[in-house]
């Protein structure tokens, strides 16, 4: 026996709210006003003849109904906008919003998306930053590149490349101040507030005595510290897949020859409820392409 199929107006208004946690902001998402979504949701509450929401002072909350509701609701929506994108990709731009690091957009991913854009005309990449983890249910992103062990709950990880710590200084203030390898403490020490135990961790790795792994200058984040040691001001410790290219180029050298794994490593992440466009498939198959190609050449 068929079932009538809910009112479509009204289940759109409910995900958008419940998505939210808002109907203010559901109002703006939508372009219409407060009391046009609140209508919409009593609409459906009672067409299901249950309460979705609760009403409180500063907002709403899910019922146990409204939340066994969203949660096919959105997974129905997302295969709609995932179909719909198929049939409508033709002769138009796909966009695929993409978060990373900041130190990682600028060192990998930035030097590289020409020739993504190249590979994949119709696909544009519309890249941000941030430190702060991506709330897929608020923020309009597809995938964000993501450190650790891969293990976030709710997300599909991707592995891209293991995080390798190793210190580098300037061919000019190798030269300059006669360093040799493993020279640690003859030089300034660079810190990225953003990792702020690289130097710790790779001191205990290598074995260098006598250097205190707290002194030093420190910088908002690594993009900005290796920025430093291009200058001369001192060695920073790097992850060694942003500094492959100025290694083989000569404008770094490695201050020791000891890598240390952290046992982290970077990630393509995107929620594992959500089955994941062709266009982000292809981007996660370039990066794989690239990533063990310091100097960005295709396998």
């Amino acid at each position: 026996m068929s079932h009538p199929l809910l009112p479509l107006n009204p289940l759109r208004a409910f995900e958008v709210a419940a998505r939210l946690r808002s109907l203010t902001r559901a109002a703006d998402e939508l372009h219409v006003s407060q009391v046009a979504v609140s209508r919409q949701v009593k609409v459906l509450e009672d067409y299901l003849g249950v309460a979705l929401f609760n009403r409180l002072h500063r907002g709403i909350e899910l019922t146990q109904e409204g939340a066994e509701l969203y949660a096919g609701v959105k997974n129905a929506f997302r295969e709609l906008e995932n179909a719909s994108r198929k049939v409508s990709r033709r002769n138009k731009r796909d966009v695929l919003s993409i978060q990373s690091y900041t130190t990682f957009s600028q060192r990998w991913l930035i030097p590289r998306l020409a020739d993504f854009h190249n590979r994949n005309p119709l696909l544009e990449v519309k890249l941000s930053s941030s430190l702060k983890p991506v709330d897929f249910q608020t923020q309009s992103v597809d995938a964000a590149i993501r450190s650790g062990h891969g293990d976030w709950p709710g997300l599909h990880a991707e592995k891209l490349v293991d995080i390798e710590l190793i210190p580098i200084v300037s061919a000019a203030l190798w030269e300059a101040e006669g360093l040799a390898k493993d020279d640690i403490a003859k030089v300034r020490r660079l810190h990225s507030m953003a990792r702020p135990e690289d130097w710790k961790t790779w001191l205990a790795e290598s074995g260098v005595e006598g250097v205190d792994a707290e002194s030093g200058m420190k910088f908002d984040n690594s993009a900005l510290a290796y920025e430093a040691a291009s200058m001369n001001i001192g060695a920073a410790i790097a992850i060694k897949v942003f500094v492959e290219r100025q290694l083989q180029e000569g404008s770094f050298v490695a201050l020791s020859d000891t890598v240390c794994r952290t046992g982290e490593a970077y990630y393509l992440t995107w929620p594992k409820d959500a089955r994941p466009s062709d266009a982000l498939l292809k981007f996660l198959e370039w990066m794989k392409d690239l990533i063990g190609h310091p100097l960005g050449q295709p396998s």
